[in-house]
């Protein structure tokens, strides 16, 4: 009984190392999705509710933003980010309408792509960043939903990640530099502090803002989010499913009181295959 029992143990090993190595990636997947600039391939999409807007305070609005994140690989130190938000909007009662029937819009808003350049490696003191520009695209349906104005700007990032702690700001200026004439100018700027910690059982629990102040207006708008995320699979594909809700502490006349948030994640890590050694050491072993 006794060889039976060693032996079952034995036989076990691998599916526990196993199970071992695969908790591990799903926590440095959690870890590496609080990093803006990791070199992880993502694809969120980020489900927005947003209540008790517009001037009769009745109104609210539905944005999915997708947000496709990919690294690419410039040599062996240094990485671009490129950062991409589309917005797919529909909104209800947030503006006076000319007509009844006009009390609803939907479609694609304006898309913001950010490129980041950033080391692969993490600098001094476990300082990571990112550096680059932003750009603002008009590519609205509905000139409610759009600002109808191309931006441009910069961008940055800096944060650091200690233990299952990552803390850090991203931040960028945008100025409008074309489009319709008769349509505001922009100049605003957007400043993301945030905070995240990831469990061993890569669980992540987080506080940031997405605050944006306008320049042409003077305003703050202060969105205070707090969320929860989890990363697990769905047959070999990593997945993270986040979500949250915000208040908004500070808006012009007419902005949300607060919302709702939920985010699911497609995630494709980098796999390092082992390198194959030479034929003839191979036939050796």
């Amino acid at each position: 009984m006794r060889t039976i029992f060693a032996l079952s143990l034995f036989a076990l090993i691998p599916f526990v190392s196993r199970a071992e190595e695969e908790s591990d990636e799903a926590t440095e997947l959690a870890k590496q999705l609080s990093n803006p600039v990791a070199s992880l391939i993502s694809i969120p999409f980020q489900a927005n509710y947003d209540f008790d807007i517009g001037p009769t305070g009745n109104g609210s609005r539905f944005t999915l933003n997708i947000q496709p994140v990919v690294p690419l690989s410039i040599n062996k130190d240094w990485n671009i980010i490129l950062r991409t938000i589309l917005p797919i909007v529909s909104q209800h009662d947030v503006f006076y309408p000319a007509l009844p029937q006009d009390r609803t819009q939907s479609g694609l808003g304006d898309t913001t792509q950010s490129f980041f350049l950033s080391p692969k490696a993490p600098g001094p003191g476990g300082i990571i960043w990112g550096l680059g520009p932003v750009v603002l695209y008009p590519t609205a349906t509905d000139d409610l939903i759009g600002s109808e104005k191309w931006g441009l700007g910069p961008t940055a990032v800096l944060l650091k990640q200690t233990g299952g702690w990552t803390y850090g700001v991203l931040a960028n200026q945008i100025w409008s530099i074309a489009g319709n004439s008769h349509r505001e100018n922009i100049s605003a700027t957007f400043l993301q502090p945030f905070v995240t910690y990831t469990t061993k059982t890569h669980t992540t629990f987080g506080l940031n803002t997405e605050s944006t102040y306008d320049w042409q207006n003077s305003q703050w708008t202060v969105p205070l989010n707090a969320f929860v995320s989890q990363v697990l699979k769905i047959g070999k594909q990593p997945i993270s499913i986040q979500l949250g809700a915000r208040y908004y502490a500070d808006g012009p006349s007419g902005a949300p009181d607060w919302g709702l948030r939920l985010n699911f994640t497609l995630l494709y890590p980098e796999h390092k295959h082992p390198v194959e050694p030479p034929a003839h050491e191979a036939y050796a072993k």
